[in-house]
C-alpha cells in the first residue's frame, strides 16, 4: 500500500465541514459565525467547546483541546490516521489515493507486516489442524476458554520442533529473511541455519491499534523455561509501546469508563471470558508512560491490578511513579490488589463478573495509595514523621503535570502534615526553583467565541505591536486578554496571523524577500517562513490544510495557537498591517546581516563576495526605509 498524498488530504480538509464532522457526533448550536458544544473530551455543564468553519477547526475553551476534521476523528472516534482520512474521504464521496514508490523502509515494513500475518493465519491453522493441537485446545478449555473467545483473540499453536514455520510458509532465503528480522526465526551464535522461536506452545497474537498482527506472544504446553515467551524488538515491535489485548478491547467496548491493566495473556482471555472486555495487559515489562497515554485515549480511568503481596506492592509502587508523569487533569489511576495467590482469570472463574467488578469499583485510588505508601514507616502523629512524608512526597508531586491535579495532591499532602498550604508551596519554590510549572498552552489566548461575553474583542496596537523589543514579543501572559482588552503580537506572529486569514496576503511577496529572511536567525520566524514556502508552492492553501501538514511537528500547535487569533480588521486594513509587519522583519533581517558583513570587513577577513553581498544589502535597505526615515534631513 502506499503513502497518502499530502495534496489529497489538503483538499479533503476543503471539502469537508468541520462542523458537519462534529455535528454528527455531538449537538451543535449556532453561536454567531461558529457553533458550540459541551465537550466531549471533558465533562462540563456549560458549552465550551467551540467549532469555527470557516477557519476549519475546533477549540475547547474549558480543557484546551483543538484541531481540525481530522483530528477530532482521531481523538473522539479514536481512530488512526490512516482510518480518519478514509473516514472522510467517505464523506466527500471521493476515494483515497496512494502515492506509489514509498520509501525503501516504508516497503520494508510492509513485507514484514504481510510476513507476520501470514505467520499468524498458520499458527491458528495448527491450532485446528496439527495433532498436537488438540493439547492446546485441551489446555484453553481447561482454563474456560471456548471457541468463540479463541477466535476473538486469534489464538494460534506452534507445534513442536525447530523448523516447521519456514517450510509452512514456503521456505526460501528471502523468506528466512523476513522472519528473522520479524523476530519468529532466532539464529544460532554459532551461525548455523536457524530455527522456530515459538515450539510448542499456544501462540497470542499482539495487534497494533489498526488490529494488524506485529507479534506474538506463546505459552508453553509441556515442560521447561520459559513459561511465557514475547517476541524480540522489532521494526514492527517495541514492548513498551504496545499492549496486549488493547485492539480488542476497543471494538468490544465503544467508550469504556475504564480499561484494567494486568499482567498476562490469559488473564486478559480470562476476563473476556467472563465478559469483563475492557481489559489489556503489558507484555513483560511494566507498565510505561507510552503505555499510559494510549490507554487514557481510550478511557479516563486506567485501573492497575497487582497481587496482594509484598511483590505486588512493590510493583505497584513502581507503576503510580510512572502514572504520577502523566497524570494530566481529567484522568484518573486506581490500583486493585487481588487476594494472595490469585490471579485475575482464576479470580473471575471463582467469583463470576459481577463480583470481579464489585471489586473493580472499590478500587484504591493512586493518591491514597501514594500517601499510604509514603507513610508506611512512619509515625505522622509526630512532627517529624510529617516532616519525612512532605520530604518525600513533595518531589513526587511536583512531576504531575495536571495543574489542577497538583494543586490537590498539594492540598491533600497540606492537610496531612498540618502545613498550611501557601507555606507548602513555599517550601516547593524553595526546593525546585527552577522547575517548569507547565502552565496549560496559550494556544488561543487571543482568540474570543463570538458569544463571550466575558471577552472583550481582540484590541490591535499596530504601533505598540511592531515595536515590541524581541525578547518580550513571544506568546503574551494568559490573563493579557481579560485583563487589559488587548493583545500585542510581535511581527512575525502577526504576519502569520494574517496569512493563515487571508492567505492570498503571500501571493505578493517575492521570493527574494524570503530568502531575506530565511537568512536571519531571529527566534520565531520558522512559522512565518513555513507558511510563505508552503502558499508558494500551492497558492491558496486552505488554513485548515497548512495546520494539518504539521500534524506531529512542533509547528502544530503554534499554527494552532495563530490561527486562532480573531482580528478586528478589514481586509484592506489586513492587507496594509501584513506588508508593514514583513517589511520591518525583512529591515531586520537586511540590517542584521550587514552587521555580520562589517564585522569581517573591520577585521580585514571579508571576502570579495562578502564585499559586494555589503553592498547590495545597503542598497536594500535603502529600499526598506520607512517613508519617514528615508526623507529625513540631518539634524542638528
Amino acid at each position: 500500500m502506499g503513502l497518502i498524498p499530502q495534496t489529497f488530504i489538503n483538499d479533503l480538509l476543503e471539502r469537508v465541514d468541520v462542523s458537519d464532522v462534529v455535528g454528527a457526533r455531538l449537538e451543535l448550536k449556532k453561536a454567531g459565525r461558529e457553533f458550540k458544544a459541551l465537550c466531549p473530551f471533558h465533562g462540563e455543564k456549560t458549552p465550551s467547546f467551540h467549532v469555527v468553519p470557516d477557519k476549519g477547526f475546533y477549540h475547547c475553551f474549558g480543557c484546551g483541546v483543538h484541531g481540525t476534521a481530522l483530528t477530532f476523528l482521531m481523538e473522539h472516534d479514536r481512530m488512526d490516521f490512516v482510518e480518519a482520512v478514509e473516514a472522510l474521504a467517505s464523506m466527500a464521496g471521493v476515494e483515497v489515493p496512494r502515492e506509489e514508490g514509498a520509501a525503501p523502509r516504508d516497503d520494508r515494513r510492509s513485507k514484514l507486516l504481510d510476513v507476520v500475518d501470514r505467520a499468524d493465519r498458520w499458527f491458528r491453522q495448527q491450532l485446528r489442524s496439527h495433532p498436537d493441537g488438540e493439547r492446546a485446545i485441551a489446555y484453553l478449555k481447561g482454563r474456560g476458554v471456548d471457541g468463540e473467545v479463541a477466535r476473538t483473540f486469534g489464538i494460534g499453536f506452534a507445534p513442536p520442533g525447530y523448523h516447521n514455520l519456514l517450510a509452512g510458509l514456503g521456505g526460501g532465503e528471502t523468506m528466512t529473511k523476513l522472519l528473522e528480522e520479524a523476530g519468529l526465526l532466532a539464529r544460532p551464535e554459532d551461525g548455523r541455519d536457524p530455527y522456530d522461536r515459538f515450539r510448542d506452545r499456544i501462540i497470542f497474537p499482539i495487534r497494533d491499534s489498526r488490529g494488524r498482527t506485529i507479534a506474538f506472544g506463546g505459552r508453553l504446553l509441556g515442560d521447561g523455561k520459559p513459561k511465557y515467551l514475547n517476541s524480540p524488538e522489532t521494526p514492527l515491535f517495541h514492548k513498551g509501546r504496545e499492549l496486549y489485548g488493547l485492539a480488542e478491547c476497543r471494538k468490544a467496548v465503544r467508550d469504556p469508563q475504564r480499561v484494567l491493566l494486568v499482567e498476562g495473556y490469559m488473564d486478559v482471555v480470562g476476563l473476556a471470558q467472563a465478559g469483563i472486555c475492557e481489559v489489556c495487559a503489558a507484555l513483560g515489562t511494566a507498565a510505561t508512560e507510552d503505555h499510559l497515554k494510549k490507554l487514557f485515549r481510550v478511557a479516563a480511568e486506567v485501573v492497575f491490578c497487582f497481587d496482594g503481596d509484598a511483590a505486588g506492592r512493590r510493583a505497584a509502587l513502581k507503576a503510580v511513579h510512572t502514572a504520577l508523569e502523566v497524570m494530566e487533569d481529567g484522568v484518573s489511576v486506581r490500583l486493585l490488589f487481588l487476594p494472595e495467590g490469585e490471579d485475575p482469570d482464576t479470580l473471575v472463574r471463582k467469583e463470576g463478573e459481577a463480583a470481579f467488578r464489585a471489586r473493580l469499583a472499590q478500587a484504591v485510588a493512586l493518591s491514597e495509595y501514594l500517601f499510604d505508601e509514603l507513610a508506611r514507616d512512619l509515625d505522622i502523629s509526630v512532627l517529624d514523621g510529617r516532616s519525612r512524608l512532605a520530604d518525600r512526597a513533595l518531589p513526587l508531586i511536583d512531576r504531575i503535570p495536571g495543574p489542577v491535579f497538583r494543586t490537590l495532591m498539594r492540598g491533600r499532602l497540606a492537610e496531612i502534615t498540618r502545613i498550611p498550604p501557601g507555606e507548602l508551596d513555599g517550601i516547593l519554590r524553595a526546593r525546585a526553583p527552577a522547575r517548569d510549572a507547565r502552565p496549560p498552552p496559550d494556544a488561543f489566548a487571543g482568540y474570543a467565541p463570538d458569544d463571550a461575553d466575558d471577552a472583550p474583542p481582540f484590541e490591535y496596537d499596530a504601533e505598540a505591536l511592531l515595536d515590541r523589543p524581541p525578547e518580550q514579543a513571544r506568546r503574551a501572559p494568559a490573563g493579557t486578554r481579560r485583563n487589559s482588552g488587548r493583545v500585542r503580537r510581535s511581527k512575525e506572529d502577526l504576519a502569520a496571523m494574517l496569512l493563515l486569514r487571508w492567505p492570498e496576503l503571500a501571493d505578493a511577496v517575492e521570493p527574494e524577500r524570503v530568502r531575506r529572511l530565511a537568512a536571519h536567525d531571529r527566534a520565531g520566524l520558522e512559522v512565518l517562513l513555513t507558511l510563505l514556502e508552503r502558499l508558494h508552492e500551492t497558492p491558496g492553501l486552505a488554513p485548515a490544510a497548512l495546520i494539518a501538514e504539521q500534524t506531529g511537528s512542533p509547528l502544530h500547535g503554534e499554527l494552532l495557537r495563530l490561527a486562532g487569533a480573531e482580528i478586528m480588521l478589514d481586509r484592506q486594513a489586513m492587507q496594509g498591517e501584513f506588508d508593514d509587519a514583513l517589511l520591518r522583519l525583512e529591515r531586520e533581517a537586511v540590517e542584521a546581516r550587514r552587521s555580520d558583513l562589517m564585522v569581517r570587513i573591520r577585521a580585514g577577513t571579508a571576502t570579495d563576495a562578502e564585499f559586494a553581498e555589503h553592498l547590495a544589502l545597503k542598497r536594500a535597505a535603502t529600499g526598506l526605509m520607512a517613508p519617514e526615515a528615508a526623507t529625513d534631513g540631518p539634524r542638528a
